[in-house]
């Protein structure tokens, strides 16, 4: 008996990008649009009609913006959603503020380029609307945020010689669906002498920059976007831009990161696993390896690796995660030490 496919209702004003969207999901066998609207009162007369399994929404739309009509949808009939936003600067604090109202995935609205950026942007959006449908809704609570102050063989070089010794800790991080609530929690209860952390948070070009400096008017900590030769210290978080791969480096005792661009790994750029593995080869033991909420296998394969390489490594447990897929996958393989709640991550890792 085949699956039945995931339905889906497209909200955009635009009837270009409707049409670019539909066109674009209809290529996934797994993916059926059902309906589109070019506002949400139509949205909300196609929802009345056919419930969707998930909706892409856009937020800046006539009548009734799309923020608006997200918190309704959370309050009254919960059902997953995916922002599909362009890069305007503005729009992408509207966007996490839709995060924070339950949206589950933010991807960049397919624009034209060359074809492969045109398969990399279907890729993206496919994956963000089959984890829309795994993923576990909470009900909207109301808000407690403060406002912020403005395969990897093909990335990863050769391990250099022998490194100068050092018992610096390195905290490395995982995350997707779910990722960037859950990445809050845990950074905003670590205090500012932590240990260096780096982190893969799949999320499109230009929006990891406005997360970072978002977490960064949350926490103790430091956190930023990084960028190469950044240094891992004590206090900081480096997050790898969106569209570039990260890695973990070491020149003698000091630790840096290089950002680099390559192919797609486990689907993604950045990639949980590319930012692992390297932390397996040149961190070995002295780091922590912590996998987050998220579908797929990203980090699977590095966390086993880290593991292997003497690393600690935890994941999120089942109950907390809003999709269950990269932890349960790197547990399968057996890179993990430790599963906890994600209120339990940050003191673990203390």
């Amino acid at each position: 008996m085949s699956t039945p496919k995931i339905r889906v209702l497209i909200v955009d004003d635009s009837a270009v990008v409707r049409q670019t969207l539909r066109d674009v999901l209809d290529s996934d066998p797994e993916i059926e649009v059902i309906a589109t609207a070019g506002d949400p009162f139509v949205a909300a007369d196609r929802i009345s009609e056919q419930v969707p399994d998930v909706i892409t929404l856009d937020i800046e739309m006539p009548r009734m913006d799309g923020l608006t009509f997200l918190k309704k949808i959370m309050s009254q009939h919960p059902i997953p959603v995916v922002i599909c936003s362009s890069l305007a600067g503005e729009g992408t604090q509207s966007a996490f503020k839709a995060l924070e109202y339950g949206a589950v995935e933010i991807v960049t609205k397919p624009r034209m380029g060359t074809k492969q950026f045109i398969e990399d942007s279907r890729i993206d959006i496919c994956n963000a609307v089959k984890a829309a449908a795994q993923a576990r809704l909470r009900p909207l609570r109301p808000s407690q945020t403060v406002e912020p102050k403005l395969n990897a063989d093909c990335i990863l070089s050769p391990a250099s010689h022998a490194m100068a010794e050092t018992t610096e800790k390195v905290v490395a991080i995982g995350a997707s669906t779910g990722g960037t609530e859950a990445l809050k929690t845990v950074l905003e209860m670590l205090p500012a002498d932590t240990p260096g952390i780096v982190i893969v948070q799949h999320m499109p070009e230009l929006f990891t920059r406005a997360f970072a400096a978002r977490l960064d008017g949350l926490c103790n900590i430091t956190v930023k976007e990084a960028e190469t030769n950044d240094t891992v210290i004590r206090g900081r978080a480096l997050i790898a831009p969106g569209n570039h791969h990260m890695l973990l480096k070491r020149s003698g005792a000091r630790y840096y990161v290089e950002i680099k661009d390559g192919p797609l790994v486990c689907r993604h750029r950045p990639s949980v696993d590319v930012l692992f593995r390297s932390a397996a080869r040149y961190a070995g033991q002295n780091a922590l390896g912590v996998i987050l909420t998220g579908m797929g296998d990203d980090g699977a394969r590095g966390m086993l690796e880290m593991k292997q390489a003497g690393a600690y490594t935890i994941a999120q447990d089942e109950a907390t995660c809003v999709v269950f897929g990269m932890p349960k996958e790197a547990i399968k393989a057996g890179g993990v030490d430790k599963i906890l709640p994600l209120n339990s991550v940050a003191a673990a890792i203390l």
